[in-house]
């Protein structure tokens, strides 16, 4: 069984997802972690819960999704795993943090790419990765088929969709990531996203005024 921890980090207010299961081993998905405190409260929560992380995960890269890669990777001798449409974006990430007035130190590692279609197997779970383009364009999303949830990155929010107006982004392709990959899920599929609250495929289907 794969338990969730969640982290707000960075003034993005990014949501960083920890995953674990019962053997204590943890997946690290989106280490938005900017400042030094945050890194620690990462690393603490992982060091006082003795877990032992074994991937890491970005569901795309943008700058505030990626600001902690380099630090998860270094501390636990992790390998980047993005999408290959996400390679262009994560090396313009130092470039973008410049022009928010938020440098920072990237990833520069070995990268292993992830394949839309394809499972990872992690332990006795199962997460299914989606590809969700739109927001950007390799933007994937994991679904766990067997405990109902999916981290959807910035595609789907809590009664919003993901912006379109960065390059790599487009409106009617990310609407049809939605359409086709994550509406098709369970009514209570409970959905995980790149920032704010968590919310359910039922309620953005009912609700979300991007999608009626």
């Amino acid at each position: 069984m794969l338990h969730i921890k969640s982290f707000v980090f960075s003034p993005i207010e990014e949501n960083t997802y920890v995953l674990y299961n019962d053997e204590k081993d943890c997946i690290i998905i989106d280490p938005g972690c900017y400042f030094d405190d945050e890194k620690e409260t990462l690393k603490n929560f992982i060091e006082e819960n003795n877990l032992n992380p074994k991937l890491l995960l970005n569901t795309h890269c943008h700058l505030d999704h990626v600001f902690g890669n380099k630090f998860a990777a270094e501390t636990w001798k992790l390998t980047l795993h993005i999408h290959e449409k996400e390679k262009q974006l994560l090396e313009f990430a130092p470039a973008s943090g410049l022009l928010y007035n938020m440098p920072f130190d990237n990833y520069a590692g070995e990268l292993a790419f992830l394949k839309e279609g394809t499972t990872i197997t992690f332990g006795e779970d199962e997460l299914q990765i989606l590809f969700t383009p739109g927001h950007s364009p390799g933007s994937v999303s994991f679904y766990c088929a067997k405990q109902n949830f999916v981290i959807s990155g910035d595609v789907l929010f809590q009664q919003s969709v993901g912006r379109t107006d960065l390059p790599g982004g487009d409106h009617q392709t990310l609407i049809n990531s939605i359409c086709t990959q994550l509406f098709v899920l369970p009514d209570e599929t409970k959905v995980y996203s790149g920032h704010g609250d968590v919310t359910t495929i039922k309620e953005e289907k009912k609700y979300n005024p991007y999608l009626q």
